[in-house]
């Protein structure tokens, strides 16, 4: 019987997803002293799976690799299947041997962690968006940009390249 993929999802199988929470929760663990939940929270490793929908070849590769280095460490287990301690050695020789893929997985964990609410309370920030409320910025020295307006026009005026 084929594995189930959730609806609408990126396709991922739920031994697939499982591995993704499990290095999700490897790359940023919960912070107890914070009140940050894990980079695995289930809520968080979809919003993973959702932006990896463009990229779901990449994510599949690098989640079947990381179970290969649990087999590899010892035995018929994925990397989900494994210790706290085992599973952390495991993730260091996956990021060893395929560094690209460590980067991805870790990249996009960490774009999908900090836009969880949660974390950005977590932060002390306000989990809105920028607009329309604004953010107050710091004004500058605007005559930084005198240079820059003494200099002559370098630019066609018809807007041609």
């Amino acid at each position: 019987m084929p594995a189930k993929t959730q609806p609408g999802a990126a396709a991922l199988t739920d031994a697939e997803r499982a591995t993704l929470a499990a290095v999700a929760d490897c790359i940023i663990p919960a912070s107890a002293a914070h009140a940050a939940p894990s980079a695995g929270d289930p809520s968080i490793a979809a919003a993973i799976e959702t932006d990896a929908v463009r990229r779901i070849g990449t994510l599949k590769a690098a989640l079947a690799a990381l179970d290969r280095a649990a087999e590899d460490a010892g035995g018929e287990q994925r990397f989900a299947d494994l210790s706290g301690a085992a599973r952390d050695a495991v993730a260091a020789t996956f990021r060893a041997r395929d560094p690209a893929a460590a980067s991805f997985l870790e990249s996009l964990t960490a774009q999908c962690y900090y836009r969880d609410d949660r974390v950005m309370r977590s932060l002390g920030m306000d989990p809105r968006p920028p607009h329309p409320a604004g953010y107050t910025v710091a004004q500058g020295d605007w005559s930084l940009l005198d240079p820059i307006r003494r200099r002559p026009a370098f630019f066609r005026p018809d807007g041609r390249s």
